[in-house]
């Protein structure tokens, strides 16, 4: 590959088929728009953009890794709030068995998102399923869309405002989430041909880095196969800090902004705090063991 050109690429951005706000093809546009190399869209608990992107991304000269973020349960010995973000790249978006259980985590969050608008109604902020709908544009609604929602009724500054004070974990109208076991999700990525990588691994709440990398290692010997190294939240320390980890554990350096358009407009992407490309070599690694899925 010929690097005297600047390239960048973007292995973790979000479509209209969970909580984006730009469909498949609008992402691959925005990604050419921005000089992008390489695209991978890794919507939560889907696969309907990364397959749509695919159907349409011969025609962008666009490298192309299709992808998934699946909502786990962490460890039971770790103390962590939440869910643990499992990154899944070059897999298999036909495969039965990822299907099946994707479909559980779209079916409980249908089955969430009513008592999350009766808790925010029983506080005299009533929005009906439609109004979400309307956020949604057609992709599978989630908690930016009811906070889009909020915002657009006045009921909250912003969407971050909209989670601070009634969306948030342990806020007035958070309602738990379904989530797979964490080593069931990596072997559900591995099985179906991909690559499971950590997302962000600055965002977890542990206790100090003994304990992350502890749960680093804890997720490797489940099958877990790279780290995301490079992403829009972390500091560069922590990028040096996990990039050392992942060399010392054997495992693949993964790199994305988690752009979701107008949801998160700070974000640009292709870029990390805010004005450091992506290193496009990563890619290069990540392909190569992608080899029957990277497109074109």
């Amino acid at each position: 590959m010929d690097y005297d050109q600047p390239l960048k690429i973007d292995l973790h951005v979000h479509s209209t088929a969970s909580d984006g706000s730009l469909t498949p093809r609008e992402l691959l546009a925005r990604a050419k728009q921005e000089g992008l190399f390489a695209l991978a869209i890794t919507d939560h608990d889907t696969v309907a953009g990364a397959q749509e992107a695919a159907r349409l991304v011969k025609h962008t000269g666009l490298k192309f890794l299709p992808g998934v973020e699946i909502s786990a349960a962490p460890p039971p010995q770790f103390a962590i709030q939440g869910s643990l973000h499992i990154l899944g790249y070059g897999i298999d978006l036909a495969d039965p068995d990822l299907a099946r259980a994707l479909k559980s985590h779209q079916d409980a969050r249908k089955n969430r998102n009513p008592k999350i608008l009766e808790r925010l109604n029983n506080l005299g902020l009533v929005l009906e399923p439609a109004d979400v709908a309307a956020e949604a544009g057609g992709g599978q609604i989630g908690r930016p869309h009811i906070a889009q929602a909020l915002v657009r009724k006045g009921w909250a500054a912003d969407i971050d405002d909209a989670f601070d004070r009634f969306l948030g974990k342990g806020r007035p109208a958070y309602v738990d989430k379904f989530r797979i076991p964490y080593d069931e999700t990596i072997g559900l990525i591995t099985t179906a041909g991909g690559i499971a990588v950590l997302a962000h691994p600055q965002l977890y709440d542990v206790e100090n880095d003994a304990v992350l990398e502890d749960l680093i290692i804890t997720l490797k010997k489940a099958g877990l196969g790279g780290l995301e190294v490079f992403y829009s939240q972390h500091t560069l320390e922590r990028t040096a800090r996990f990039a050392f980890w992942a060399g010392r554990h054997g495992l693949l350096m993964t790199g994305g902004s988690d752009f979701h358009g107008a949801i998160n407009p700070h974000i640009k992407m292709g870029y990390v705090q805010g004005d450091y490309p992506i290193p496009v070599n990563i890619y290069d690694e990540l392909a190569a063991v992608c080899s029957g899925t990277a497109q074109p």
